[in-house]
C-alpha cells in the first residue's frame, strides 16, 4: 500500500533532499519557477488577513519570479522561505514552508516535479495550529480563552 511508503519519515527526508536539489539547481541557473504547495503547512509573517487567506485553496500556486525569486532561501531544517504580495492590495508577507509540502514545481506551464507527500496530512499540518487546538480542547483551559 502506498501509504506504507509515503507516511514514513525516511521517505519524507528523501523527498526533502530531492526538492532541495531541484530548487538549488534552478537557483544556480537563474531559472524562475512556480510551485503549488499545501498551505496547511505554511506560516505567513505577518499573518495574512482573513479575507485574503480565506481565498487561498489548500494547494495554492506561488509564482517565484522577480523580487519574490530574489528572496528565496532554504535553511538547514529544509524550510523554504520567500517574500510575496497577496491580494489586490499586494499585502506583503514572508512565507515559510517545509520542502515536503511543495506539491509541484512548475516551469513554463510544465510540471518539472510532482510530490505526493504534500497530500499527507500527517506531515503537512501547521504545528502552531495543532498545538493551539490541543490547548483549546483541554476543558481546564476554557477559562483562559476569551
Amino acid at each position: 500500500m502506498i501509504s506504507n511508503i509515503i507516511e514514513q519519515d525516511s521517505y519524507k527526508e528523501l523527498i526533502n533532499s530531492q526538492i532541495k536539489d531541484i530548487i538549488d539547481y534552478l537557483l544556480e541557473n537563474n531559472e524562475e519557477f512556480a510551485i503549488t504547495a499545501n498551505i496547511e503547512a505554511m506560516e505567513f509573517t505577518p499573518e495574512l488577513p482573513k479575507n485574503i487567506k480565506s481565498q487561498l485553496s489548500k494547494f495554492s500556486l506561488y509564482i517565484l519570479a522577480n523580487y519574490t525569486y530574489t528572496t528565496i532561501e532554504i535553511n538547514d531544517k529544509n524550510i523554504m522561505s520567500f517574500e510575496a504580495g497577496f491580494g489586490s492590495e499586494n499585502f506583503g508577507s514572508k512565507v515559510q514552508l517545509p520542502l515536503h509540502s511543495i506539491f509541484q514545481i512548475i516551469i513554463d506551464d510544465a510540471i518539472l516535479y510532482l510530490n505526493p507527500l504534500a497530500t499527507v496530512d500527517k506531515f503537512n499540518s501547521n504545528p502552531k495550529e495543532k498545538s493551539l487546538n490541543v490547548f483549546k480542547n483541554n476543558p481546564k483551559n476554557k477559562n483562559l480563552i476569551n
